[in-house]
């Protein structure tokens, strides 16, 4: 875990986030205190759990980006999933404890990912020696002939290689090599034997290896593939890199990092609380609460890589609350999320500040994406303030659905330019976005933009 001060995580968060200070201030803390526990003594160590955080706000505002860009920023296995997806056991919906597993996939994902790094320039070696072996020694169709191997000299049906042809081989080899290595070979063809996918059984929604059911105890099967060099290539170095690395390491950092720095991300939780009915589907409500307590409280999950516990894993739930209350959630559930954050609705300058200051700005965005068609898009300070303008009154007007609405703002305003881009005869255009255009192409300017096209 990288040792960064609640200060320096929240520096962090705000390159991505606008505002919602209380919240990053939270997850911050949250995120040292595994940090600061992770050094304290053994003994002391098992008595400390985490204090899970309960995100209070509307839909847009920041709510999923803030826990994602946390597990990414300390490269933590991270997983987010939607409360109302889990239903009571007999009824359509998938097991909750396929949240622990879900995190476990994702943890041997990232730490294979970082083994087979370190093995890469190893693997691009080997590969290249198996290129070079299927290039100057391309294998031979095995002889239909049943007498074949009782004709040739101790059973082999390979003619015998003299020195001299075997001194040819080699220095065609290395020329090989050469030319390979300077790009002459990428576009050419080559037929390389690949493993077979293994098929999958979707159970509940899950799918489910058959060669993993079986424990490996069918071969695996392979088919020849006929591709480009380069693409070969890809292939050979990942065969190689699996060989190299020890998967029961893989698996047992995975587990460990699951279990000890784990951050799973509970939406939606306010559509699973109940009114105080006691029936109809306030029940069911109940009854996913019920299910998903024990992982919150700390349990044991069986997965195909061992038990994963619970107990340290850190839990962000988050929900509008806006029909529902926090009351309404089980008392157990309740006192499982001791902090609480409330975050705001966005502001006419959180819009601005959005458009400007995060890394990965609409703005920014939009003009990547358009320079690849030689359009090269600029934004003066009064356009992106109507931009935000037209976003806001959208909200207000209309369902606030946060950050989100910039991203129909932006279809309707960029809409003519997208469209009449492209071409390889096109030249360099070069392109300002000034206050006149966007309100000619916002034509509801001070109205709730049509978004009904626009999936949000």
């Amino acid at each position: 875990m990288k040792e960064l001060t609640p200060r320096e995580i929240v520096r962090e968060l705000d390159r991505y986030i606008i505002g919602q200070e209380e919240a990053k201030r939270a997850v911050a803390i949250a995120l040292r205190n595994r940090y600061r526990r992770a050094r304290v003594e053994e003994a002391m160590r098992e008595e400390i759990f985490p204090k899970n955080i309960l995100m209070i706000g509307p839909t847009g505002v920041g709510k999923t980006e803030i826990a994602r860009r946390l597990a990414k920023l300390v490269q933590a296995p991270f997983v987010k999933v939607e409360a109302t997806k889990f239903t009571e056991v007999g009824y359509v919906g998938r097991d909750v404890e396929s949240i622990v597993r879900d995190l476990v996939e994702n943890a041997v994902r990232m730490v294979r990912d970082e083994h087979e790094s370190r093995v890469r320039t190893r693997a691009e070696v080997l590969a290249e020696d198996r290129l070079l072996n299927m290039i100057v020694y391309p294998p031979k169709k095995p002889s239909n002939n049943p007498f074949t191997a009782l004709l040739a000299p101790h059973g082999s049906n390979e003619p015998s290689i003299s020195d001299e042809e075997k001194d040819r081989l080699r220095s065609c080899k290395e020329q090989v090599r050469e030319e390979m290595r300077r790009g002459e070979w990428e576009d050419k063809e080559i037929e390389i034997e690949v493993a077979e996918k293994a098929p999958e059984l979707e159970v509940g929604g899950n799918a489910i290896n058959l060669g993993d059911m079986m424990g490996g105890l069918m071969p695996q099967r392979t088919k020849q593939r006929r591709m480009k060099i380069k693409d070969a290539r890809k292939i050979l170095i990942q065969e190689e890199a699996e060989k190299l690395i020890d998967q029961d390491a893989v698996q047992e950092e995975a587990v460990r990092r699951a279990e000890q720095n784990g951050i799973i991300f509970l939406d939606e939780i306010d559509k699973i609380a109940g009114h105080g009915s006691g029936h109809g589907p306030d029940v069911s409500r109940e009854g996913v609460q019920r299910d998903i307590l024990p992982i919150v409280e700390g349990s044991t999950v069986n997965t195909k890589y061992g038990p994963v516990k619970t107990d340290f894993m850190l839990f962000i739930a988050a929900g509008a609350f806006h029909v529902a209350k926090i009351s309404d959630l089980i008392p157990e559930l309740q006192g499982r999320f001791p902090v609480h954050v409330n975050l705001k609705s966005l502001t006419r300058e959180d819009f601005v500040n959005i458009l400007v200051k995060p890394d990965n700005a609409l703005t920014r965005q939009y003009a990547a994406l358009l320079e690849t068609d030689k359009v090269h898009l600029t934004f003066s300070e009064e356009a992106l303030t109507d931009i935000a303008e037209a976003a806001f009154v959208a909200n207000e007007t209309g369902e606030d659905i946060g950050a989100r609405r910039l991203h129909a703002v932006f279809e309707e305003l960029l809409e003519d330019i997208s469209f009449n881009a492209g071409g390889e005869e096109m030249p360099d255009v070069y392109l300002n976005i000034t206050p006149d255009y966007v309100r000619e192409h916002l034509s509801s300017f001070h109205t709730p933009l049509d978004t009904r096209k626009y999936i949000l």
